[in-house]
């Protein structure tokens, strides 16, 4: 299966676990795909990962990574040096933050990769690598990432198989098909038709500070993930004596929490412009690539983009190759496109504010679909 392919590198290993589970062959005259899916349109994407294989672009360039982390860690520890040498007045308390703010976020973008396995050849480094900077740098758990994001790239967009979506309807209503039905049923957690207004004042700026806190610590206690809650309280004892040392306790706490909503505004904004303008809608049971096709989009390139994003603007290549390296997104591109037009896929590509634009516009769009609904008698 292609969702298989798409997410286990060494696929040998892997395969070694799954021989006990066999409990059969399907019959010779037995179709090999389900109806829902096109039978063409897999077996090309097929022969495209057999020449992205073939290309190299699994195989990924290690100095591009370490670079990237020698970066992320020369803007940690700059953060605190401001501090350190020109004090803890208005000016430089500022710069210290907006520092600290780029290196948690590229952290963020780093840890992505690791979580992927398309740091290092070998899984093991990858997991490894990935609890140092998951839990240590961020102070997140490693398993709680991949728990929840794994299910995300499986289903993408698919109401309660997709967990990027549980938002959905308890705090906004999202998708056009979702946002009538909801309507209809006359269900109303919050005013709809004013959730592109209040998406401002909330998911963005505090996702992080509030929800992610609390279920990255809850669902590393209950499912027993010990050596990540070890390693992230590595992160708050460093975070809280070495900046504790330089500010009083309220000014520790405001620091704190300010950071991380900068952190947590800069990530929704880039990682829900991909999704949230897209279809929105139960599981279809499509093919791998019209899964991903019909729930991703992706943002123009450019070395600013590339840097802001993580790569993410290669959001369509990403979730069809998840574990290929970052840095060869742009080089299958044009592959990826190509397959698209030849089965008539939408493949969508946006300057970056267009994409912000875009979050707000589904959302206002939605909420005055349900509106509608809501009203009609």
């Amino acid at each position: 299966q292609d969702a298989f392919a798409a997410f286990h590198v060494d696929k040998v290993l892997v395969g070694k676990y799954l021989k006990p589970l066999q409990i059969g062959e399907l019959a010779p005259d037995q179709p090999s795909i389900e109806p829902t899916k096109n039978e063409m349109l897999v077996k090309d994407f097929r022969a495209l990962r057999a020449t992205v294989e073939k290309m190299g672009l699994l195989e990924p360039n290690q100095l591009f990574f370490f670079l990237h982390l020698a970066h992320i860690l020369l803007l940690d520890t700059a953060a605190w040096l401001i501090l350190f040498y020109f004090g803890t007045s208005l000016v430089p308390f500022v710069a210290s933050l907006v520092v600290l703010t780029i290196s948690q976020v590229q952290a963020s973008w780093l840890q992505h990769d690791l979580g992927h396995l398309s740091v290092f050849r070998k899984t093991k480094w990858n997991h490894l690598l990935h609890k140092f900077v998951m839990c240590h740098l961020i102070g997140a758990s490693a398993k709680w990432w991949t728990l929840l994001h794994s299910q995300h790239h499986a289903k993408p967009n698919c109401f309660q198989k997709d967990p990027d979506i549980d938002m959905h309807p308890f705090l906004f209503t999202l998708g056009k098909k979702f946002s009538v039905e909801l309507g209809i049923k006359k269900k109303k957690y919050m005013p709809y038709n004013h959730q592109h207004k209040y998406f401002f004042i909330t998911l963005p700026p505090l996702l992080f500070p509030t929800y992610f806190h609390y279920h990255t610590f809850y669902i590393a206690y209950t499912k027993g993930y010990w050596v990540d809650l070890a390693w992230m309280l590595t992160f708050y004892i460093r975070f809280f004596f070495t900046y504790g040392s330089l500010l009083e306790i309220k000014s520790l706490l405001a620091y704190y929490f300010i950071f991380r909503m900068l952190e947590s505004s800069w990530f929704v904004w880039v990682s829900q412009m991909n999704h949230i303008p897209m279809d929105i809608y139960y599981d279809k049971n499509l093919d791998w690539m019209s899964t991903q096709l019909q729930a991703t989009c992706n943002v123009e390139q450019s070395l600013f983009n590339d840097w802001f994003t993580g790569h993410l603007n290669f959001q369509i290549e990403h979730h069809l190759f998840p574990t290929m390296p970052r840095h060869n997104y742009w080089k299958v591109a044009p592959l990826v496109k190509s397959l698209c037009a030849k089965h008539g896929l939408d493949y969508q590509c946006k300057p970056l504010l267009t994409a912000f634009a875009d979050i707000v516009h589904s959302l206002k769009n939605s909420g005055e679909l349900w509106l509608d609904a809501y009203l009609h008698k």
